[in-house]
């Protein structure tokens, strides 16, 4: 029987980059649009900042079978548009039942988590702190902190990515404000759409 071979990649830190890692991508901020409430400020910053990278991850795939995993780093600009601040896109699982993990390492950020049924759950991830992502949950992160958030994470190499169910909801169901006292608060989304109840369903029932 032949192995999979072991691999170490080495992290930056600093830089917010992982040594070793077979895939990249960025998300510029042209990338984002409609993920914020104020159109017009976005369409603003992006017509004179379009090309500047939000975010971007680092990963290294060993393969895609069930049982092995798939490991990486985020690291994602400060900054915000209007009130909002900076976020990654969001998903969930397509494999609906496999978790994930974060390993904050830099900055300071939020874990924004929404149930299938419109729960909003928010765990705050700092350096050394780990957050665990349940499976079915929806979820993304955002940079609350005035440096890069750099973060490690890991899940299941089957379990693959929803973006869309964020955009069939018009987004999430709370956005995460600045509050006018250096924190955060939760808004509720006006254009939020619930889950029809056959869609949450499915989504319970993807990876039986």
């Amino acid at each position: 029987m032949t192995f999979p071979p072991p691999h170490a990649c080495r992290i930056d830190v600093a830089a917010g980059t992982m040594a070793g890692a077979t895939g990249t991508y960025q998300k510029r901020l042209a990338d984002l649009v409609g993920l914020y409430a104020d159109a017009a400020a976005f369409a603003a910053r992006a017509e004179k900042e379009g090309t500047r990278v939000v975010y971007d991850v680092a990963d290294f795939r060993p393969s895609g079978a069930p049982g092995d995993l798939i490991f990486g780093v985020t690291r994602m600009s400060p900054g915000s548009i209007g009130d909002e601040f900076f976020m990654t896109r969001g998903h969930i699982h397509a494999q609906t039942d496999r978790p994930e993990v974060y390993y904050g390492q830099k900055g300071l950020g939020l874990m924004q988590l929404e149930s299938p049924e419109g729960e909003t759950r928010i765990l705050e991830i700092g350096a050394q702190t780990i957050c665990y992502v349940p499976p079915y949950w929806i979820h993304r992160s955002i940079n609350i902190g005035d440096e890069d958030l750099v973060m490690m994470f890991t899940y299941p190499a089957d379990a693959g990515q929803d973006y869309g169910i964020i955009e069939q909801s018009q987004g999430m169901r709370h956005r995460v404000m600045r509050d006018g006292k250096g924190g955060w608060h939760l808004v509720e989304n006006r254009d939020y759409r619930p889950r029809a109840p056959e869609k949450i369903a499915a989504l319970l029932q993807a990876a039986q």
